[in-house]
């Protein structure tokens, strides 16, 4: 078996010495992009803060927007779901491994029985 052989599929081909040379040139063209950036530039200063067309800053409380506020329209139109759904989170890793399994196996089984 040849490592550099290309493998035709119907949609196209494949040809790892393609992709290898692709992520070589990509990897120079970001770090030649990474050299020319700006060398006076200081983690930590006031560089760091945004521009707001020379108004000052304003405070946290003025632009923090509340999650509750922001989800509000999805929450209240899917209350029924979430009534349902939001119990069942438990936040243990193996109940969602669980849960996981159980929708593979049951998809396996209707593939396996109606395909």
């Amino acid at each position: 078996m040849d490592l550099f052989a290309s493998l035709t599929t119907g949609t196209g081909f494949w040809n790892p010495l393609a992709w290898l040379i692709a992520v070589i040139a990509a990897t120079v063209i970001v770090y030649l992009i990474l050299q020319r950036g700006e060398p006076g530039y200081k983690k930590g200063t006031a560089q760091t803060t945004p521009f707001i067309s020379g108004n000052p800053e304003p405070g946290k409380e003025m632009v923090h927007v509340r999650a509750s506020n922001l989800y509000w329209g999805y929450l209240d139109a899917l209350k029924g779901y979430y009534d349902l759904v939001v119990p069942a989170h438990t936040g243990v890793v193996n109940d969602y491994v669980l849960w996981y399994l159980g929708v593979t196996a049951a998809l396996m089984i209707v593939v396996v029985v109606f395909i």
